[in-house]
């Protein structure tokens, strides 16, 4: 299985780009669904990704990233670059994607996937808002294109 997880806040501009791309997979592929390829929106839930992800064998992540560079600057990260153990906290709003890497592999072990690529997007506004800014349509257009190779070439070799 194949399992795609698109994060982010769909209030807050740029922060929705992992979203917007988790949908716009979903409407490509729901004329022609893939009995091994899983799609969802998780919006900024972690605990959702982490019981999503399990059982897959690889595990793609969309999401919005905020580090001074171009916007639209697009990143491809192996999953375990980036996982990181949370902080101990009293609310589940605290954990994250990131968390939900190490917890997942702790937690379920072998039914955790080990196969794990983070594609980031560089954000221009993650101010309140509706709209994704234009300096990222080429970047959405680009990393739905990549997924769909990935997709294509997971589904060839199983």
């Amino acid at each position: 299985m194949l399992t795609i997880i698109g994060c982010g806040n769909l209030n807050r501009c740029d922060d929705a780009v992992g979203v917007i791309i988790a949908q716009k997979l979903q409407e490509i592929f729901s004329k022609n669904p893939l009995s091994n390829v899983r799609i969802y929106d998780c919006g900024t839930a972690g605990m959702e990704v982490m019981f999503q992800a399990r059982g897959s064998q690889k595990l793609i992540i969309i999401d919005a990233c905020s580090t001074d560079s171009e916007p639209g600057t697009i990143y491809k990260v192996p999953g375990e670059e980036l996982e990181a153990l949370p902080e101990p906290s009293y609310s589940l709003h605290d954990f994250r994607w990131d968390h939900a890497l190490a917890a997942g592999k702790k937690i379920f072990k072998e039914d955790f996937p080990k196969d794990v690529m983070v594609y980031l997007i560089e954000a221009e506004n993650l101010g309140l808002g509706l709209e994704i800014s234009p300096s990222l349509q080429p970047a959405v257009k680009q990393v739905i294109k990549w997924i769909e190779q990935e997709i294509n070439e997971f589904c060839l070799n199983r």
